[in-house]
């Protein structure tokens, strides 16, 4: 007799966002698994993933959401109780909200978090649980020996940063996400939840509701589409390594697949050297793209920016074998298409973050 194979129950916190929604959709064509987002639709263009989702699962079924927010522990802990798989990509996301309101930065991030990390002990289960951290946990890089330049910052013969830089967490954002990092980690030490960490670069591609604080290559591209100008802060040197997001969802379900080697790991994730653009470099890539010129004015440098980050994902491949496939070029190209058949979403993509009200919706919408 055939050993049967538990279905996959999938939650997804901030499922209904960029991320999470392309990896809801990745699970809908790719497996059988059944799928529950969590997500306050706080971010403008959330609610618009949702119904595209929706429309993607049809009458299946597997598809169920929950309006709430990660700092409710008794809705997180509801959710969670018969999780086998939980991705947290619920956050406050943005540097200068974290400087404007690091309470509830911290509430979030940190309050959130462990909210989950503490549901996932109490259920028993032990599911398995991805955490998308980020590169701000390294802070400044202060000790990287730049070259300025004409349009980007250089570090010579450096393949990146990789995961023995020393964590430096800088700004109320990077102390908030740092301090989850670490959270996760160690609940894995402790606790022998099969956790994973990925510290990430920039993420680009459809879905994508880009402002000037979190998705910056959305923002540019769709801005330069609508005649839309931006400002740049600092002298726009600042060098950022771009991956697609169809390549992001490839990781998390590698690192899934391969637990033995994965579990307990923190991992360095973005799209290394070749896909590596700076913020001067990357408006001509877009007028390549759009055929319209960004429009934008310089500002002084804000709090906690670094001005160079590149990721080295040696130690992911290393333990999976996965590396970037989709290059800037086609990134830009993938967006720029989803874009002009998407014309009336993107074009009113430019409202800040703002909260909604919790509530939570108990029957399985599909």
């Amino acid at each position: 007799m055939s050993k049967l194979v538990p279905l996959r129950s999938v939650l997804i916190f901030g499922g209904a966002g960029f991320i999470g929604s392309n990896w809801a959709n990745f699970l809908l064509k790719n497996s059988d698994a059944r799928i529950h987002i969590f997500d306050n639709l706080s971010r403008d263009g959330v609610s618009r993933n949702l119904q595209w989702l929706k429309g993607e699962a049809g009458d299946s079924g597997r598809l169920k959401v929950t309006i709430g927010d990660v700092r409710d522990a008794a809705l997180v802990k509801r959710a969670v109780q018969s999780a086998s798989e939980i991705y947290h990509f619920a956050a406050q996301v943005a540097v200068t909200t974290s400087v404007d309101d690091p309470r509830f930065d911290f509430d979030v991030n940190v309050g959130g978090t462990l909210n989950i990390l503490e549901a996932a002990r109490a259920s028993g289960r032990h599911p398995f649980l991805l955490f998308t951290s980020t590169n701000k946990v390294y802070g400044k890089l202060a000790s990287l020996c730049l070259e300025k330049r004409p349009k980007r910052y250089c570090v010579i013969g450096d393949p990146g940063v990789d995961e023995s830089q020393p964590l430096d967490f800088y700004s109320p954002y990077g102390c908030s996400k740092g301090a989850a990092d670490q959270y996760v980690r160690d609940y894995s030490r402790i606790f022998g939840i099969p956790t994973v960490v990925f510290r990430m670069s920039c993420v680009a591609g459809p879905h994508q509701c880009g402002n000037e604080d979190q998705g910056w290559v959305a923002h540019f591209l769709y801005s330069a589409m609508h005649g839309r100008p931006v400002t740049i802060y600092g002298d726009g040197r600042q060098v950022r390594d771009v991956l697609y997001v169809g390549d992001l969802v490839t990781a998390f379900d590698k690192v899934r697949s391969q637990l033995e080697r994965t579990a307990g790991q923190v991992y360095n994730v973005g799209g290394g050297l070749s896909n590596s653009v700076s913020l001067l470099e990357i408006t001509d890539d877009i007028e390549r793209v759009a055929g319209a010129r960004l429009c934008y004015e310089m500002e002084a440098a804000r709090l906690g920016d670094q001005l160079y980050y590149v990721s080295d994902h040696s130690k992911l491949t290393r333990d999976t074998g996965w590396r970037p496939k989709v290059s800037l070029p086609s990134a830009l190209q993938k967006m720029y298409s989803w874009s002009k058949e998407h014309c009336h979403e993107v074009g009113s993509i430019a409202a800040p973050i703002v909260l909604f009200k919790v509530q939570e919706v108990p029957e399985a919408v599909s």
